[in-house]
């Protein structure tokens, strides 16, 4: 994990594993802590629990997250780096077939979702945002909205390309996303799945087709 990526994670006014070392010993921290919040929820945990766990110490804790509220926030920001790191990558005008580009970022994104841990983890997010709205305003700035305002710049330069007439794009993002929500609402919920990965591409090329007719110039 690079240097700068490392430093997001870290909270405010905590300090950054410097050596090979403290990172391993963050990172099994933060590895740590999730399985335990996974396991018996954030409120059953305590920070001596995942000490007792991963080894070491609080001062650890203190020393990298300053509290258990900063641990589960650079949790979330860690899980956050591995669940958008093939999804939410920038268009290339040049490089990129737009339809491409979106069948292949909702694929990604289908493929994140269905991960159990991962519909877990996210099931626990929305818990803990219930309960803390500057945690769930950050992380819904850092996740939904930073990765809308990617599909949105990539239909801005498609726009200006004169490849697709788009005059909201962040609205037609949010809209773009619209694709998979009830898949994704019944993996939340727990509701059995009966689609299959075959079915699940050609809905989402039906779809992006769809987006792209409404989205052409005229």
């Amino acid at each position: 994990m690079s240097k700068t990526v490392l430093s997001s994670l870290c909270p405010t006014g905590c300090e950054l594993p410097l050596t090979r070392r403290g990172h391993e010993r963050w990172l099994a921290l933060l590895n740590s802590a999730t399985e335990l919040f996974l396991e018996k929820g954030y409120d059953a945990v305590s920070l001596d629990d995942v000490v007792n766990y991963a080894g070491g110490s609080k001062a650890s804790i203190y020393k990298y997250f300053g509290s258990k509220e900063g641990l589960f926030t650079s949790i979330c920001d860690y899980r956050r780096e591995l669940f958008f790191k093939n999804i939410c990558v920038s268009f290339d005008s040049e490089r990129d077939d737009l339809r491409n580009f979106l069948i292949h970022t909702l694929i990604g994104f289908y493929q994140k979702i269905t991960c159990d841990e991962n519909a877990a983890f996210m099931r626990l997010i929305i818990e803990q945002s219930q309960r803390n709205p500057d945690l769930a305003l950050y992380l819904h700035q850092k996740g939904p909205e930073h990765v809308q305002k990617t599909i949105a710049h990539a239909l801005e330069q498609a726009t200006l390309l004169g490849k697709i007439q788009c005059q909201k794009p962040y609205n037609s993002a949010m809209m773009f996303f619209g694709i998979l929500r009830n898949i994704e609402w019944k993996i939340l919920m727990g509701v059995p799945t009966t689609i299959d990965n075959d079915e699940v591409v050609e809905h989402i090329e039906y779809c992006v087709d769809l987006f792209l007719n409404a989205h052409k110039v005229s």
